[in-house]
């Protein structure tokens, strides 16, 4: 049985990214943001036509809004670097520079793969269950995934102001979006 190992990140046009939604009183005035993870790593292990080992790395320093919906005001410039400066102050990304998953079981799926595995953001590890679904475009895969994570699971302390009347709701989606061009052989 033949091994492949692939190996996939952002330079391939793939995105990691985590969409936030807001709540509390005064709600109205803050963003839904999707902030994008700029500088990531993962590998995926084969045998055969099954995966056997799935690892992704993150840089938190590498985070980037991306997208803004909601709000008084349009997210622009200015606006943007401050809910980067806030999220990177959230992860503590000078003591917890990366966010780490590795598969522990591999699951095949209608559409895919289920991958139980543990992630590690904000220094504190938890299991996990992500499904992964893939698409045979022919000349490559393409893969996705959207998966809810409560930054609280992970001491992470979701941002806030006014007292809390506008704070970002503790169950964010990570999503995950890529494709794996197909070998020429």
């Amino acid at each position: 049985m033949s091994t492949e190992t692939w190996t996939l990140d952002a330079s391939d046009g793939g995105q990691l990214a985590v969409r936030t939604d807001v709540t509390g009183k005064a709600s109205k005035m803050g963003h839904r943001l999707t902030i994008a993870l700029t500088s990531w790593t993962a590998s995926v292990e084969w045998s055969g036509d099954t995966p056997t080992a799935v690892a992704l790395t993150a840089e938190v320093s590498s985070l980037d809004v991306v997208h803004g919906e909601g709000g008084l005001t349009p997210l622009i410039g200015p606006e943007k670097m401050v809910a980067k400066a806030n999220a990177l102050k959230s992860f503590d990304a000078d003591r917890y520079p990366t966010i780490e998953f590795r598969s522990t079981e591999i699951t095949v799926v209608d559409s895919g793969f289920r991958l139980g595995g543990t992630v590690e953001i904000h220094g504190v590890s938890r299991d996990i269950a992500v499904d992964v679904y893939v698409d045979d475009l022919g000349d490559r895969w393409h893969i996705e995934s959207e998966t809810v994570v409560r930054q609280s699971d992970h001491k992470i302390t979701p941002y806030s102001q006014m007292f809390g009347a506008m704070k970002v709701v503790d169950e964010v989606t990570a999503i995950f979006d890529a494709e794996y061009r197909k070998s020429a052989s």
